[in-house]
């Protein structure tokens, strides 16, 4: 019997991409009044638009960014540059619009919501704010798990219903961020023990770590993996070194694929809980449009093992679903020109390669 088996947790399955629209999407394309091929990655990234949402018009509606905010026990290990109160203190600077993702979700139109699945100090209720606490922080993975199965189980349904509820309202493409000190070594950890690469390749400066920062990081983390070394199935992976917004997070790619999202990926901290999503149903990977490269080396590594190509590359290394929001006008001018452009056959416009 698994760790999980008592657990009340019901993952939404994803179905892969239906793949005969492909013919007709890519022949709309290379219809529109352009030398084929001149929009670039636009083009292939109209093409995964229309695949996703099985429409040669696609209409990308109620674009949303939801912020899972956490606290992480082996922030008290010393692994972060910052304490771990700094993590309600952040959720508070969102919830007061002054954050760089208060910024550009209102520059560029998109639904911000922030969700509490675990701050450390229970922060007061608040207009923007939704409660799904499962406890006051995770525990300090070192010695023991971070998360009981029951805990991650909780995380998990939680972001699966958040996004349930987005697309209730009509949302159909769908970023996550994230606020949790500490979440970097998370990520770190997460990923070291589900790709099989050392740790050394997969940890940064995080928020800001000298060299001796990260040495130190790297030892403590180091120890950690060693504690826990029979640990593989993804799910028990997820409870015992990810924290309760990286856990709300992979279900939230889960129901966002399956709900037939566009999903916007953010950096480092994103992509390894969609690193667990994908060990736990890769189909979610086809529904996943990679925002941007961060300035963390683990990112680089994760993007090539999702075989990856992001929009932007800007060194980012913030976090709150940031990059996300930047790489949303791509996203929307590209179902724009599928939707809207002219065609040769409609405009009366000579086609050379006709």
């Amino acid at each position: 019997m698994t760790p999980f088996a008592d657990v009340a947790l019901t993952l939404p399955p994803v179905a892969p991409l239906d793949q005969t629209l492909r013919a007709a999407l890519q022949a709309a394309i290379d219809d529109k009044t352009k030398p084929p091929g001149s929009l670039g990655r636009l083009e292939s990234l109209a093409l995964q638009i229309g695949l996703i949402r099985g429409d040669a018009a696609p209409v990308l509606s109620r674009p949303a960014v939801i912020v899972f905010a956490g606290d992480h026990g082996v922030a008290d290990a010393g692994v972060s540059a910052f304490p771990a109160e700094v993590t309600a203190q952040m959720v508070l600077n969102f919830l007061n619009g002054g954050a760089a993702i208060n910024v550009f979700t209102r520059l560029h139109g998109l639904a911000l919501e922030v969700v509490d699945v675990g701050v450390r100090a229970p922060l007061p209720a608040a207009p923007g704010l939704v409660n799904c606490r499962v406890a006051n922080g995770t525990r300090n993975f070192v010695d023991a798990p971070a998360m009981t199965p029951a805990q991650a189980g909780a995380a998990l349904n939680a972001g699966i219903a958040r996004v349930l509820r987005h697309a209730q309202l009509g949302t159909n493409v769908m970023g996550f961020g994230e606020m949790g000190i500490a979440n970097t070594s998370a990520a770190a950890c997460l990923m070291s023990r589900l790709t099989g690469l050392p740790i050394e390749a997969c940890i940064g400066r995080g928020t800001g770590l000298d060299d001796a920062g990260v040495a130190h990081k790297r030892a403590v983390l180091s120890q950690a993996l060693a504690c826990h070394a029979g640990v593989t199935d993804p799910l028990d992976v997820l409870a015992t070194f990810g924290g309760f917004e990286i856990a709300a997070m992979t279900g939230a790619y889960l129901a966002a694929a399956a709900s037939r999202m566009v999903i916007l990926v953010d950096g480092f901290i994103a992509s390894a809980a969609l690193l667990v999503a994908a060990r736990i149903d890769p189909n979610v990977l086809q529904y996943c449009v990679f925002s941007h490269c961060s300035h963390e080396q683990g990112h680089r590594a994760l993007l090539a093992e999702f075989g990856a190509e992001p929009l932007l590359a800007l060194d980012l290394r913030l976090g709150e679903g940031t990059g996300a929001a930047l790489a949303w006008p791509l996203v929307a001018s590209a179902a724009a020109f599928l939707r809207e452009m002219a065609t040769f056959s409609g405009a009366g416009v000579s086609n050379a390669s006709a």
